[in-house]
Formats: structure tokens, C-alpha cells, sequence
């Protein structure tokens, strides 16, 4: 069967200049190579190289695999938007909010989903204030991903030094409850949520280190949850995702406290697509090729018109 991707020009936006650059070439890279088998010629563009933008003119779709601020955050769906140039992904809207963490969390509360406490932290803080009142806490910058900057602290002086390296990264920084318990994330895909992934960490949490290098973090897909919890869970990531106005794919992440109850901690709506990745590990789990995701994602991002 021929591919719908076979004499297309396709861009695969890759690399940019946030944090996240390696991470993004090989995402970027290992779509572009399947998009390629299957019959597309592929445009690598880069952000971090000159002329990128004039290079985008050329293709008739582009999927966005710039992790991280500029292509994370709404910046580069607006360019896309502003060419009439249909691309992969969230919106400006979604893409924006869910970049910022602080945000994301406000509108889970106010909807009265799952998230554990925080509190916005600044150079004026009372930082024993807050150690009395979340008790351990885990410090992340609001505009990062790949838990950068991202630092487990318990006392108020170990606040504060965590409060200093994050708050480098630009943007806010928060301080959210520490959850004792077990880490899933749920990939999705269009309307559906894919196949959990239970992460098994060798330390303390999920850190990039334990994300990209370590080889002691078990990722088990499916995660072993009855069918009622699988469900339960779906649902759940499923609504997170579309009330912050996500749409066509992305992963959400959470933490199932010990009493069994789900805590929403953040969406990724440029999530990692390298060959050992989390979405296309619940791709396989859900019986789908990288080429089938890729079509679906395709397919669920056609007809968008200045959504914003």
C-alpha cells in the first residue's frame, strides 16, 4: 500500500537552541528517516541554522520535533501560523499554557483535577514559610522540560539554593508538593489515550539523568493496571490534556500516591521520538509502527485554520 506521505515535501523542524537540542536532532532525525522510507522528501530545518525560515516555504506539512522553549511554547506554531503552513501538534494556545507549568496547575485546580500543591517561588520568599507548609518538595523552573533544573529539597536552606539554580533557566519557578508513590505517563494520540508506562527510577525521581542516560530505569508498557485503572487513568490524562486545549498528540505525566489516588503533573506536547522514546514505546504496546503514528498525527492535525 502506497504511504500518503510518498511525494510529499515534508519539513522536520529539529534541533533549535533550547536545552533540549540533542534530544530534539534525534527525535527529529528518526522521523525524518521513516517519513523517507515511506516515500517523502524530507526537509531537515533547523532553527539554530540560517535561513531556516525560507527553507519552510518548500513543504507542504511540517512535523514539529523542537523540544523545549521556542518550539515547545507556541513560538514556532505561531510562524507556522502566520504561513498558513499545516504542521504537527498543539496550537499557539495549548503549546503556550502547557510550557508553563504554574499555568497548567492553576487551571487543573480551578477545574478540580489532581495536582499536588505548590507554591510560585521569587527572591523574596520565606523559605521556611514553605518547607512548613509542603514538607518535601521538588523545585523545577516553569519553562523547562526534561526535569532540567529540577532539584528534591527538604529544608529551607536547601530551598533556597535549588530556588538559585532553576531560576536561571528563565521564567518562574515553582515548589510542589513531594508525592511518595509510583510514576506513569500516558501517551496520546488523536481522541484516544495509548497504553501506560510504568517508570521504575534507580534514584529519587525521574531527573535527566534517569530520563536519557541512566540504564537502571525500568520503563514497563503495559504498566500492569486492571482494566478499571487503565481507564480510570485514560480518562483522566485525556481530560487534563484537552482542558489546557491540547489537541492531535502529546504524553502526560503523573504520580499514583500511595493511597492509589492520581496526581496530574505536567504535559508534553512535543514529547521525545527517538527509537527508545515513551510514545513510541506505547505505540508498539498498542500494536502501532512509528509510520502508523506519524499517519495518524498527519491525519488528526489536517483542517487546522488560524486556531491560535
Amino acid at each position: 500500500m502506497t504511504s500518503i506521505f510518498a511525494g510529499k515535501t515534508i519539513a522536520v523542524t529539529l534541533g533549535g537552541t533550547a536545552a533540549e537540542r540533542s534530544i530534539s536532532l534525534e527525535s527529529g532525525e528518526n522521523v525524518a528517516r521513516v517519513l523517507e522510507q515511506a516515500g517523502a522528501q524530507v526537509l531537515r530545518i533547523d532553527p539554530a541554522d540560517s535561513g531556516w525560515f525560507e527553507r519552510l516555504g518548500e513543504a507542504s506539512f511540517v512535523f514539529n520535533l523542537l523540544h523545549g522553549p521556542g518550539g515547545e511554547d507556541g513560538t514556532v506554531q505561531g510562524v507556522f501560523e502566520m504561513m498558513r503552513l499545516p504542521y504537527s501538534g498543539s496550537g499557539v494556545l495549548g503549546s503556550a499554557l502547557t510550557m508553563d507549568k504554574i499555568r497548567t496547575k492553576l487551571l487543573w485546580q480551578g477545574a478540580g483535577l489532581p495536582t499536588p500543591r505548590f507554591v510560585s517561588l521569587s527572591a523574596e520568599t520565606d523559605w521556611s514559610a514553605v518547607i512548613a507548609d509542603l514538607g518535601t518538595a521538588f523545585v523545577k523552573p516553569a519553562l523547562e522540560g526534561s526535569s532540567l533544573g529540577m532539584t528534591k529539597v527538604s529544608d529551607a536552606e536547601g530551598l533556597r539554593m535549588a530556588y538559585q539554580g532553576a531560576v536561571v533557566y528563565g521564567g518562574g519557578v515553582l515548589a510542589e508538593q513531594f508525592i511518595a508513590g509510583a510514576e506513569y505517563t500516558v501517551a496520546i494520540l488523536g481522541d484516544r489515550a495509548l497504553p501506560s508506562i510504568h517508570i521504575a527510577v534507580p534514584g529519587d525521581f525521574y531527573d535527566f539523568d534517569a530520563k536519557y542516560l541512566s540504564e537502571e530505569t525500568r520503563f514497563t508498557c503495559p504498566s500492569g493496571l486492571s482494566p478499571a485503572e487503565e481507564a480510570e487513568l485514560a480518562a483522566l490524562a485525556l481530560g487534563a490534556f484537552r482542558l489546557t486545549g491540547c489537541r492531535v498528540w502529546g504524553r502526560v505525566d503523573l504520580m499514583r500516591d500511595h493511597s492509589g489516588s492520581w496526581q496530574l503533573l505536567e504535559v508534553n506536547t512535543v514529547p521525545g521520538m527517538t527509537s527508545h522514546s515513551l510514545v513510541p514505546m506505547a505505540a508498539r504496546a498498542a500494536d502501532l509502527s512509528l509510520l502508523e503514528v506519524l499517519t495518524e498525527i498527519f491525519h488528526f492535525s489536517e483542517g487546522r485554520s488560524g486556531e491560535g
